[in-house]
């Protein structure tokens, strides 16, 4: 099954472009994947806009998902000539001032724009470098191995699963070899792993904190991931320093800044976000009706 999908990949952008078209209208107007969440969300995060445009956004949203899924079965068979054109990295320059300081370096990003194009970015730099990201492994065993695929398609690539993230950093620590990682951290935990709650796009969100956890212990210096598509086919990975002292800072000070700086991303553009995720099933009054916190940690109410 992964041949017909490299052969898939094999074709010029415009073909693929082509039958993202073709997806777009089957994915919006027949199969109508989702249509009901993506609605509900944009909705609920932009009160201010209109009926109007949030049905521009949505629609622009769905061009691009489809797009999305062509450009990173791309990545399984495109040219390095091709990547260079089409993939800039912006920040590279003082993110590799880190490395030659012996100091490694972590990359916060969001499911915007096409994230996986950010393993990729080890163009950018002197070979021996490694460019990583973690990822929590999927249900599908077929779908899992294609994405490790994708994900590992460049020299430069790793994709680690996040139970075993920081074994791998200390690996690459004591071999001496220095490493960047992306951790994609505005996923939606379950109750029982939501330790914050912030504002993020009109709602009250339960976010995350064990990426933050993880930057601190290796004492990382740490950017958030601004990725941009200029046009159709081109994406910019631009790197914004956070700190390169993570234990400087408050608790969970560097997940508040992560998610302040991908919600200005988002508000730039919302139809590059993914939307079609159900984000804020979770409330943060059903949360303190059903659980407690004590000595950090989340405890039943009826326990």
């Amino acid at each position: 099954m992964y041949y017909p999908i490299y052969i898939l990949s094999l074709l010029p952008f415009r073909i693929l472009y082509i039958l993202s078209d073709i997806g777009y209208l089957l994915m919006y107007y027949i199969v109508r994947y989702r249509r009901r969440i993506v609605r509900n969300n944009l909705s609920s995060s932009f009160p201010e806009k209109g009926e109007d445009e949030i049905k521009d956004i949505e629609r622009k949203f769905y061009h691009w998902f489809c797009d999305y899924f062509l450009e990173t079965i791309k990545l399984l068979s495109i040219s390095d000539k091709e990547l260079r054109h089409r993939l800039k990295v912006v920040g590279a320059e003082q993110i590799e001032e880190r490395f030659k300081a012996g100091q490694d370096c972590a990359g916060l990003l969001g499911h915007y724009c096409n994230w996986e194009w950010l393993s990729c970015t080890g163009i950018a730099f002197p070979e021996g470098r490694k460019m990583g990201l973690v990822y929590k492994p999927l249900r599908s065993k077929w779908f899992d191995n294609l994405f490790r695929r994708i994900r590992s398609s460049q020299p430069s690539s790793l994709v680690v699963p996040k139970n075993d993230i920081l074994r791998e950093l200390v690996k690459l620590r004591r071999d001496g070899v220095r490493s960047l990682f992306g951790y994609i951290a505005d996923q939606g935990p379950r109750y029982a792993n939501t330790h914050l709650w912030l504002p993020f796009l009109n709602h009250d969100t339960g976010v995350f904190t064990g990426s933050e956890r993880i930057m601190r212990k290796m004492n990382n210096a740490i950017y958030y991931v601004e990725m941009s598509r200029p046009q159709r086919g081109y994406y910019t990975a631009t790197f914004h320093l956070i700190t390169q002292e993570p234990n400087s800072l408050p608790e969970n000070e560097l997940t508040r800044r992560f998610f302040a700086l991908l919600e200005k991303t988002i508000r730039h553009q919302p139809e590059y976000y993914l939307w079609t995720h159900n984000r804020w099933k979770r409330t943060h009054e059903e949360f303190n009706r059903l659980y407690r916190t004590e000595n950090g940690k989340i405890i039943p109410i009826n326990s």
